[in-house]
């Protein structure tokens, strides 16, 4: 595994490297009691979760507020969190058994972030989290519409939005009302990937989510913006 990840990962220290093997191994034993991941192969966990997990890596600064918004296994936040252990980062999961996951790895690690059980549409709305982050990662697989309600209510103004999509041209084209009722603008930078296309979608916020976002939990999946 450890070459496996030197490929993967050239720009990560000796450090990093032995965590990436440590998060490997307790993916796969977990793996084996609950459904973490559908991607066991060692050299598309390293390619597909970890490096792809990076991607965000230049746009984030030690002692930012970073918020993972449905974390699951911890992708792309604990990756981001490995190579630069200053991040004050936030990670929230809808379910218990994830979070379970989480704890333990962090603690294998070294390494320290938050852990928040809960739905994105409820904890947007808690004033414990609402407006608190300098950025908000995303790599679920909803359309970008509803991905902006569920994150940019986290987002200081000034902050942004980061969702990690492949090729995204007709989302982007999609997601217009919605930037526009949820007051962010929308950039878009293309990835080097071996992996097909991929790109970072930036929701740069403006001015403060209205009251209204997110709606309850479901409506934004069923009455996308």
């Amino acid at each position: 595994m450890r070459d496996i990840l030197k490929r993967a990962l050239p720009q990560a220290d000796e450090t990093a490297l032995d965590r990436f093997e440590t998060y490997h191994r307790l993916l796969a034993e977990w793996n084996e009691r609950m459904n973490l991941t559908a991607i066991t192969d060692p050299v598309e966990v390293a390619e597909k979760h970890f490096a792809d997990s990076l991607a965000a890596l230049p746009y984030l600064k030690p002692g930012m507020q970073v918020i993972d918004v449905g974390t699951g296994a911890g992708f792309p936040g604990v990756p981001l969190l490995i190579m630069e252990p200053k991040l004050e980062l936030t990670l929230a999961d809808s379910l218990h058994k994830r979070l379970t996951f989480l704890d333990a790895l962090l603690k294998e690690l070294g390494l320290t972030a938050t852990l928040v059980h809960g739905r994105a549409e409820d904890l947007g709305q808690d004033r414990l989290y609402r407006e608190r982050f300098d950025a908000a990662l995303s790599r679920a697989v909803a359309n970008l519409p509803v991905l902006l309600e569920l994150t940019t209510p986290f987002v200081k103004v000034g902050g942004s939005a980061i969702a990690y999509k492949g090729d995204a041209a007709e989302e982007l084209q999609n997601a217009k009302s919605a930037a526009f009722l949820l007051h962010v603008k929308l950039r878009s930078e293309e990835l080097a990937s071996d992996l097909g296309k991929r790109c970072l979608i930036f929701a740069d916020k403006t001015a403060p989510t209205p009251k209204q976002y997110p709606r309850k939990a479901g409506t934004p999946n069923k009455k996308p913006l």
